[in-house]
C-alpha cells in the first residue's frame, strides 16, 4: 500500500526534526539531521541551510511493515506558502505540527483550512512538550475553539489497534453504526478500527498525539499508531488508463525539465505516452523518456509505476504544475496567490530576454511569480508573496543562472472592474483580414474572476468560432484603464460576431476580441481594487481600544468584538497596503502576548483610488498591448476608426 504523507506547521514549530525523527525510526537515514545543524537530510539547498527555514517542498520515500510512504516536507514560511499549497493537492493523509509553547499560529489556521478545502484527512502532533511553557491542554482547546471541535487526544488511548474505553465511547457519539453496535455490545476491535480509519480519511474525526520531536518522545509511538490508523484506496486495476497530476516541475543544471507527478490510476510506464493540455488549452501528445522515483535529492530510475506512487519523468516539455494527465483532465485550481508585485533590476549591460527567459524558468516552477515582460517600460515585473521570498530569488538566480540581480521594493498588486453593463465592439479588417466581435461586458460578483457565456447564434458564428473568442478572452490579462492592472469581476457574453469565408485568418479574431473588451471599458464607469485581508486577533481587554483604534487608522473595518473572561476577540477585514506589517506592531503592543491571523480575503473597493491612480500614472492610449480603436477597410485601404466612433460603423449592426 502506497501512503503520501505532508508534513506542515507555521515556521519553526518543529515539522523538519519531526520529518527527520519518521526516516530515521523507518531507518530511511543513519543519524538525525538538525535545521540548525544545517544537516537535515529533506533541507539540502543551500538557501535552506543557511537560513534554516524550509523553502521547497522536497519529498522522501520510506518503507514501513507493508506500506510504502511518501513523505513531503512543506515550507512553512507564509512568503513560500504557495509551494505549501501545490504539495498539498497529491497528498493522502496530513499531520500539522503545532508547538506546545506557541500553540496555533496564524499559518497553523491557514493551512487546516487548506487541507479541508482539498478534503485531506488530518492528524494532529503537539510537539515540544518538553520545553519550558509547553502547554498540551491549553493547545488542544486552541484547536478546538479555532479549527474543530472533532479533535481527540489518542497519545495514550490507542496502541496498535487497541482502543480505551473513552476513545471507544468518544467514536461512537460520531457514527450511528459504530454507535448501535457499542449499545448492544457487539462491536468487534476489526470494525471499530475499520471504522475509525473511514471516520478520519472522511474528515469526521481528526486524530491527534503529543511528544516532542527533537527529543524523540512518542515518535516511534506516533508512527505505529498513524500506520494502523490510516489507509488509501491505491489498489486499482493496474491495466486501466493511465490518470496523474503534476504537482511540482524542476529543471536540472543541463536544462532538463523534470515533471513530478502522483500516479492517481493505472500505470505509466517507460516510452508510453501521456495526453494533457497545455497552459494555453491545447492537447499535447508527448512520450515518457525516463521515470526516476525520489528520495531527497537523490534517485533511482524505474521502468514503470503504478497507482498511489509519487515520481518524476522527463519528455513532457509543457505540462504544468496542477495539470491532470492521461484519462484526468481537471486542472488543480490554487487559492494562495500573491498580493505584490515587484520589478527586477539588473545591470544595463545584461539582455533583459535573456533574464526573461531564466525567470521563465523559475515561473515554471512556481507559477504563483507570474512573470510578465512590460514592452512600454522595457521592464520584468513578477508577483511575490513577501520580502523574505525576494531575498531568497536574489540568492537562487545567481547559484543557477549565474546572473546577479536585485528587486524594486514591492508594491501592492490591484486590479480592475466596472460598475455597469456595458457593450464592447471590436472589428479589425485589415486588407485580406476580417473579424467581428461584439460583447456584453457586465459586472461580476466580487473575487469570481472573469466568465464567459454566449449567447450568439450558429448562423452568425460557428461553435468552432464561438469557442475561439472564449479561449482569447481567457489566454491573457486584460488591461484595465486606470492603472493598466487586471481586469477581474466581470461577467463577459458574446453576443453576436461575423467572419468572412475567405479572408478570416488565425489571429483576426484575437484582435477584434481585444478591442471589443477595451472598447466597451471605455464607456463604462472603471473602479480600481485593492487586497484585503480578513483577520482574527486576539488580546487583553485593556488593550482592545487600542487595536480597534489601530484597525480604523488602516482604513479596515470590525465586527463586533467577542470577549470572554479578560481576552477580547476581533474580526474584521483591512487593506493589505496598510495593514500587511501589524502583526511586528501587535506583537510589540502586547508584549507577544496577543495573537493575529491574518489570511487574503479576495479584493474590494480600493481605500485611496484617486491616489494610486496618480501615482501609477498609466497612460491608456500608450499600452502597447491594446487598443480601443477599431480597423476597417474601404476600397482596398485599412483604416482605424477611435473607440466612440466605430461603434456605428459595425457591420453587425447594420
Amino acid at each position: 500500500m502506497n501512503k503520501t504523507i505532508g508534513i506542515l506547521a507555521h515556521v519553526d514549530a518543529g515539522k523538519t526534526t519531526f520529518s527527520e525523527q519518521l526516516l530515521y525510526h523507518t531507518k530511511s537515514i543513519k543519524q538525525r539531521g538538525r535545521v540548525d545543524h544545517q544537516n537535515a537530510f529533506l533541507d539540502s539547498h543551500n538557501i535552506e541551510k543557511q537560513r534554516g527555514i524550509t523553502v521547497f517542498a522536497d519529498q522522501a520515500v520510506f518503507h514501513y511493515l507493508n506500506s510504502t510512504y511518501y513523505l513531503i516536507d512543506t515550507p512553512g514560511h507564509v512568503d513560500f506558502s504557495p509551494e505549501m499549497e501545490r504539495a498539498i493537492q497529491v497528498m493522502d493523509y496530513a499531520i500539522i505540527i503545532i508547538s506546545a509553547v506557541e500553540g496555533i499560529e496564524g499559518h497553523t489556521e491557514t493551512v487546516y483550512r487548506l487541507l479541508r478545502k482539498h478534503r485531506i484527512p488530518v492528524f494532529f502532533f503537539i510537539n515540544k512538550i518538553d520545553r519550558s511553557g509547553a502547554n498540551v491542554d491549553s493547545v488542544i482547546h486552541d484547536i478546538k475553539e479555532n479549527l474543530t471541535s472533532d479533535v481527540m487526544d489518542v497519545t495514550n488511548s490507542f496502541h496498535f489497534g487497541h482502543f480505551s474505553n473513552d476513545l471507544v465511547e468518544w467514536l461512537a457519539e460520531r457514527d450511528e453504526e459504530l454507535l448501535d453496535a457499542y449499545i448492544n455490545n457487539i462491536i468487534s476491535e476489526e470494525f471499530l478500527l475499520s471504522k475509525t480509519q473511514w471516520m478520519i480519511q472522511n474528515g469526521v474525526i481528526f486524530p491527534l498525539f503529543s511528544g516532542s520531536a527533537l527529543q524523540d518522545i512518542g515518535i516511534k509511538s506516533f508512527l505505529d499508531n498513524f500506520h494502523f490508523l490510516t489507509k488509501t484506496n491505491d489498489d486499482s486495476n493496474h491495466d486501466e488508463p493511465f490518470a496523474g497530476r503534476v504537482y511540482k516541475i524542476r529543471h536540472e543544471e543541463s536544462g532538463t525539465r523534470l515533471s513530478f507527478i502522483k500516479a492517481i490510476k493505472g500505470k505509466l510506464a517507460v516510452r508510453d505516452e501521456l495526453t494533457y493540455l497545455n497552459e494555453n488549452g491545447i492537447e499535447k501528445h508527448e512520450k515518457i523518456t525516463q521515470i526516476r522515483v525520489y528520495n531527497g535529492n537523490q534517485f533511482q530510475t524505474v521502468n514503470e509505476v503504478f497507482a498511489g506512487q509519487l515520481f518524476a519523468v522527463t519528455g513532457l516539455t509543457d505540462a504544468s504544475i496542477g495539470c491532470g494527465l492521461g484519462t484526468l483532465k481537471e486542472k488543480e485550481q490554487f487559492e494562495l496567490i500573491p498580493t505584490l508585485k515587484s520589478k527586477v533590476v539588473f545591470a544595463p549591460s545584461v539582455n533583459p530576454k535573456e533574464v526573461l527567459k531564466y525567470f521563465k524558468v523559475l515561473e515554471a516552477e512556481d507559477p504563483s511569480l507570474s512573470v510578465k515582460w512590460d514592452e512600454y517600460q522595457q521592464e520584468i515585473h513578477l508577483h511575490v508573496m513577501g520580502k523574505i521570498q525576494l531575498e531568497v530569488l536574489e540568492q537562487i538566480i545567481p547559484e543557477r543562472f549565474h546572473l546577479n540581480v536585485q528587486f524594486a521594493k514591492p508594491e501592492i498588486l490591484y486590479k480592475e472592474t466596472i460598475e455597469k453593463e456595458v457593450v464592447g465592439y471590436g472589428h479589425f479588417e485589415p486588407l485580406r483580414h476580417y473579424a467581428e466581435v461584439h460583447l456584453k461586458i457586465e459586472p461580476g460578483e466580487r473575487n469570481s474572476g472573469i466568465s464567459f457565456v454566449s449567447e450568439c447564434h450558429t448562423d452568425d458564428l460557428s461553435y468552432g468560432l464561438q469557442n475561439l473568442i472564449k479561449q482569447h478572452i481567457y489566454e491573457r490579462e486584460h488591461h484595465g484603464l486606470l492603472t493598466g492592472s487586471a481586469l477581474t469581476d466581470v461577467k463577459i457574453t458574446l453576443l453576436t460576431g461575423r467572419d468572412h469565408n475567405k479572408h478570416t485568418h488565425g489571429g483576426d479574431f484575437r484582435e477584434a476580441t481585444f478591442r471589443a473588451i477595451r472598447q466597451g471599458l471605455e464607456k463604462a464607469n472603471n473602479i480600481l481594487l485593492e487586497p484585503y485581508y480578513k483577520f482574527k486577533i486576539t488580546v487583553s481587554i485593556e488593550q482592545m481600544g487600542r487595536v480597534l483604534s489601530d484597525i480604523q487608522a488602516a482604513h479596515g473595518q470590525f465586527d463586533t468584538p467577542l470577549t470572554a473572561g479578560d481576552k477580547a476577540l476581533i474580526t474584521g477585514m483591512a487593506p493589505v497596503a496598510t495593514f500587511m506589517e501589524y502583526s511586528a506592531k501587535l506583537a510589540a503592543l502586547t508584549q507577544g502576548k496577543g495573537s493575529i491571523w491574518m489570511e487574503l480575503a479576495g479584493y474590494f473597493r480600493c481605500h485611496n483610488e484617486q491616489e494610486i491612480i496618480a501615482k501609477i500614472n498609466y497612460n491608456k492610449n500608450a499600452d502597447p498591448d491594446y487598443t480601443s480603436s477599431s480597423v476597417f477597410c474601404a476600397k482596398g485601404q485599412s483604416f482605424s476608426v477611435k473607440w466612440d466612433e466605430a461603434e456605428k460603423m459595425m457591420h453587425c449592426l447594420k
